[in-house]
């Protein structure tokens, strides 16, 4: 059987996820986004399943590092989860008897209104991740009297939900991607998206406007970038990206081109499915039929066709 590495321990979001991109694999949990990408390019996995971004905390910026400065790895798909979070207690634990809570940063920050309201006088200890709350919960012994984790944390280490979907918004989705070593890519759908990352040539005015133009010029729509520190200073910048299509659509593959021009590197990281379908909207002359005429018109230009 297949196995996919993903952020553990048992019972995180990253592991629902997993569940729902590939319900027929084996998940292997792992302390941290770096150790389950590193199994993946090991080969100890046959690729990895870890979290991208979420729609209130934005990047996970330890993936967004991982994968522009580690070994290659390629996006191959990718899901949106509706992030609802729960208060897990043990068995017999009363809200009025909560005194010291756990959970991850991140967690805590996004149930803020939950735990004054309903909690004003409990202290919050920070836990790495959702689901090691409730395995610290679930302990004998445990210092803490209660964790807000996922639902499906509870199923592991025995506890109970004393509320649900406590979080301060209840649209928030965070955004899991898998990923593979590098090989065959996705065939494209006609929903696709692109993801890359982008190093400046140098800094000079107008840089990332320049490579901006090479998409806005195409008809890409960008769906979402991001600017990492390089670590060689205030002041320098990688970027990732994400466009709408697939790398086998010319006005992408162009586009692709065009930044590598301008790039002093361009890191490549995949072609897949979107998890919306949302199909984008291609502009007056910059579909691939419109590519390949004006591929034949300078052709013949060139041949004195004219």
């Amino acid at each position: 059987m297949s196995k996919l590495a993903y952020l553990g321990p048992r019972g995180t979001f990253c592991e629902a996820a997993l569940r729902l991109l590939a319900p027929d694999v084996e998940g292997v949990p792992y302390a941290n986004v770096t150790a389950a990408l590193e199994a993946a390019r090991s080969g100890t996995a046959d690729g990895a399943v870890v979290p991208l971004e979420n729609s209130v905390e934005g990047a996970i910026t330890q993936t967004l590092d991982e994968l522009a400065w580690g070994p290659p790895l390629l996006i191959t798909g990718e899901l949106l989860l509706p992030v609802e979070f729960t208060l897990l207690v043990r068995p017999g634990t009363e809200l009025a008897q909560i005194k010291r809570l756990t959970t991850h940063p991140a967690a805590h920050t996004q149930c803020r209104g939950f735990i004054e309201r309903e909690l004003p006088g409990a202290v919050v200890v920070a836990a790495a991740s959702t689901a090691g709350a409730a395995q610290e919960v679930a302990a004998p012994g445990s210092p803490y009297d209660a964790a807000i984790s996922p639902a499906i944390a509870g199923e592991f280490y025995g506890l109970t939900a004393i509320a649900s979907n406590i979080g301060d918004r209840s649209d928030t989705v965070t955004r899991f991607i898998r990923v593979s070593p590098p090989g065959l890519l996705p065939e494209p759908t006609g929903a696709d998206r692109t993801s890359l990352v982008a190093f400046l040539q140098d800094d000079h005015p107008g840089a990332l406007l320049e490579m901006l133009s090479e998409f806005a010029v195409r008809g890409v729509n960008l769906t979402r970038i991001e600017s990492r520190p390089t670590g060689d200073g205030i002041g320098h910048y990688f970027f990732h990206f994400d466009c709408e299509g697939h790398v086998s659509d010319a006005r992408v593959g162009e586009a692709i081109s065009g930044l590598h021009r301008l790039s002093s590197d361009v890191r490549f990281l995949g072609s897949y499915p979107r998890a919306d379908a949302v199909a984008p909207q291609v502009r007056r002359g910059t579909a691939d039929a419109d590519f390949a005429e004006a591929a034949d018109w300078l052709s013949s230009v060139r041949a004195g066709r004219v």
